[in-house]
């Protein structure tokens, strides 16, 4: 018998066995299941933005219901225990039984995925949900859900637990109006944040009442009822009220807001704009209610009737000669302020996030509504034009302008090594993946990072003083500039309509400076460039910060980093702890006094050792990255397994806009404002 060959045999087998592909293997989720197990497909992250937006898919059932001419009043109230109340006066979600379901139709919409009347034309022509999963994910994730309906003259209520009913729709009382409303705790199992944000909810449900004129939004904050709060919102100039609102602290280029709202086969178009002194463009763009980060084509429909309008009207008023050559869109929209909304009956977004609308016909209906209608305002509000016409030839002679400049930077081929700025120290991994680039203020602490960093995957580009502010900068202007030169040349991506994501040399951007008043400042001027000009990067997730200590405490052999004035005090704490003996009849030294026992044992007593004998803690506060030794710098700040980064993400467009402009522009009167209101929450002031 050959016991070799069997022995292989039976291990052949065995790995047979395991490595086997059948339908044992296949896993089948019913129900509620495949939310559970994959969260982010349906909300987009299991972070603070898919926690709230478990609050937006509640929200956006009453809106649908609003925008359909049933709901006047939307009420949001977030409870102790991070419990959250969302009710409407809408017709309430039916409760008579689902033949096909055999169960109530609140229970079906409430458990069952892609169930909802909003698959229907006949109840509703235009609706947010498109895949009719919302509520139902909501239910998913919660570990608590209750769902009340008014509706027939009477109350119905049903409870959940993690998606499933707790027991069967019934009536528990009489109702004289209609409704829905939900209570909702979210799984705390599953998500990575655990609190709801009063400023992130006040500034979508802001957006929405803008959407729907008409519509009564309020929200309720019950967390703690010494600190109970509550707002209202309520507009009835639509997304021109929007407009004047992203527009408050911005010098307007013309006094007149534009405003249309028009039906285009089916399409409901409404837009409005306004030009600032600003050399970015601000777009919103909703399709039924929902802010498409993305764009889409009711936003390539917008920017493409806007060009060819303004082209045809100026060359029309004499204004662009027959020679020159036309404004470009990057022309037309800097300093463009719009908001762009459409409803239409089959929205097609993609993925259910809806980060960006591909409905063809909503680019014709946009083009086909706003050009005519635009035309119109051009025609009858000529001094607008004027202004209007005036800022778009100047952008377009700065572009000209600055193409030079860029041309110069790009001709330098970035992906040639002898081309990169002589200030980088680069790494030598060409992949981008693994690369990092650290921006550092000053050439001393550069000189520290370069002696300390792991040279196979961390390049150091070292910045002489504070960059341009870039808030009031027009492109030519900044590559004019040397140091952010080297920082665009280095980062190989190029900038404006050149910018290629693909092209980007590091996936770690990492802005580095001084834990002071100083870094702080350069740190902003840093963010300003990249919001401005690279803000695919900051999306894309390849822009941190890095955290230095401010304080190195040494006990005898142990030393220890913190990062803020209320660490060292705990672990300074903590080192000079008082410590647990046992008594002795010898000379004893009690809480740094020295006293005598009286001779015989005593109680267990807190004792430390004789201070004069004890080493003392050493604390330094460090000034500057420059003080820091190359290995203490790598050490604190720039060992992956050690360090500190905070990534920089984008989470409410609105908000940042406003404090950049408040912030970087330049009037001194809001800024004056931010700090006074602020300037008692601010910790670890550096005077």
């Amino acid at each position: 018998m050959n016991t070799k060959a069997n022995q292989k045999d039976t291990q052949n087998k065995k790995q047979a066995k395991k490595s086997s592909y059948g339908a044992s293997q296949i896993t089948v989720l019913e129900g509620l299941a495949p939310v559970r197990k994959r969260p982010a497909m349906y909300i987009g992250s299991t972070g603070s933005r898919g926690l709230h937006h478990l609050i937006w898919e509640c929200v956006d059932n009453g809106i649908d219901e609003a925008i359909a001419g049933h709901c006047n009043r939307i009420e949001i109230e977030l409870l102790p225990e991070s419990k959250i109340r969302v009710s409407d006066n809408g017709r309430g979600i039916p409760v008579d039984i689902h033949k096909q379901a055999g169960v109530s139709a609140l229970e079906v919409v409430m458990t069952k995925l892609h169930a909802g009347a909003k698959f229907s034309s006949e109840t509703y022509k235009v609706s947010g949900g498109l895949h009719g999963v919302g509520i139902s994910v909501v239910n998913a994730l919660s570990s608590k859900m209750r769902a009340e309906v008014k509706r027939e003259g009477k109350l119905w209520v049903q409870e959940y637990k993690e998606g499933k009913p707790l027991r069967k729709v019934k009536s528990i009382g009489k109702s004289t109006s209609t409704g829905t409303t939900v209570i909702f705790q979210p799984d705390f199992s599953i998500f990575d944040e655990n609190e709801f944000k009063w400023e992130v909810i006040l500034s979508h449900l802001r957006q929405q009442a803008y959407l729907t004129s008409g519509l009564i939004i309020k929200i309720i904050d019950s967390r703690e009822e010494k600190d109970k709060r509550s707002y209202k919102f309520y507009f009835e100039g639509g997304v021109s009220s929007f407009v004047r609102h992203l527009n408050r602290t911005n010098e307007c280029r013309h006094e007149n807001i534009f405003y249309m709202k028009k039906e285009v086969d089916d399409v409901f178009v409404e837009i409005g704009l306004q030009y600032t002194e600003d050399y970015k463009e601000t777009i919103f763009g909703f399709a039924n209610n929902i802010y498409t980060p993305e764009g889409g084509t009711h936003i390539s429909g917008f920017r493409t009737a806007l060009t060819r309008t303004l082209n045809n009207f100026a060359r029309e008023k004499g204004y662009i000669k027959e020679k020159d050559s036309n404004l470009t869109g990057d022309d037309v929209r800097e300093g463009l302020t719009t908001v762009v909304s459409v409803r239409l009956p089959n929205p097609q977004f993609e993925g259910q996030t809806k980060a960006k609308l591909g409905n063809a016909e909503a680019r014709s209906s946009v083009d086909t509504a706003f050009s005519t209608i635009f035309k119109e305002f051009l025609d009858e509000n000529p001094k607008d034009f004027q202004a209007i016409i005036q800022k778009c030839i100047l952008a377009s002679n700065a572009r000209k302008a600055a193409r030079t400049a860029k041309e110069a930077v790009l001709r330098k081929g970035v992906l040639d090594s002898l081309s990169l700025p002589g200030k980088l120290s680069d790494c030598s991994s060409k992949k981008p993946e693994e690369s990092e680039l650290f921006i550092v203020e000053g050439d001393s602490a550069g000189g520290s990072c370069k002696m300390g960093r792991d040279r196979n995957y961390q390049a150091i580009l070292p910045l002489r003083g504070k960059i341009l502010n870039v808030q009031r900068a027009r492109l030519d202007k900044i590559l004019a500039n040397q140091e952010l030169k080297s920082l665009v040349i280095a980062m190989g991506t190029g900038i404006g309509e050149q910018f290629n994501i693909a092209k980007l040399r590091y996936h770690k951007i990492i802005l580095m400076a001084d834990a002071d008043s100083d870094g702080m400042h350069i740190k902003t001027l840093l963010l300003t460039f990249f919001y401005h000009y690279f803000p695919e990067l900051i999306k894309k997730g390849y822009v941190y910060v890095a955290m230095p200590p401010l304080y190195r405490l040494k006990k005898g052999k142990k030393v220890i980093y913190v990062f803020t004035e209320e660490e060292k005090e705990r672990e300074l704490a903590k080192l000079q702890k008082v410590k647990d003996v046992k008594p002795a009849k010898a000379t004893t030294i009690v809480k740094g006094f020295r006293t005598k026992s009286i001779g015989e044992d005593t109680d267990k007593q807190e004792v430390q050792e004789d201070p004069t004998k004890l080493p003392a803690v050493s604390i330094q506060r460090y000034k500057g990255l420059g003080e820091m030794n190359p290995d203490e710098l790598f050490d604190t700040t720039m060992d992956p397994d050690k360090r500190l980064l905070k990534k920089i993400e984008i989470q409410d467009l609105e908000s940042v806009d406003e404090v950049f402009e408040i912030l970087m522009g330049k009037e001194v009167a809001p800024r004056k404002r931010f700090i006074q209101t602020h300037a008692k929450t601010v910790k670890n002031l550096d005077i």
